[in-house]
């Protein structure tokens, strides 16, 4: 089984309904499985990964991004050294697999 590596996580913006996060991994990371309260969007700023959701493996690559469904199960591993940017509403909760 493959370690599971935690991203680095800055807070690059707060609105009154919004929070957006960056996350970067090194390549080959497997981040956390996780699943979230609500829908939130995942942009690929720099590098690539690979989202696993609902059984399919989605790659992304910089300039991509991909709508994270609530209540899905997925996870991403970095392709290459990746940088991404999260947008999700400020009330979401995660719940961790790994």
């Amino acid at each position: 089984m493959e370690q599971i590596t935690k991203p680095t996580v800055r807070t690059l913006a707060t609105g009154e309904h919004l929070i957006t996060k960056q996350m970067q991994a090194k390549a080959g990371a497997l981040l956390p499985k996780h699943l979230a309260s609500l829908e939130s969007m995942v942009f690929v700023h720099e590098g690539e990964c690979i989202i696993h959701i609902q059984g399919e493996a989605k790659p992304l690559k910089a300039g991509e991004a991909f709508v994270v469904p609530a209540q899905e199960e997925h996870q991403i591993k970095a392709v290459s050294a990746f940088r991404g940017i999260h947008i999700m509403p400020k009330e979401i909760h995660f719940t961790y697999f790994d």
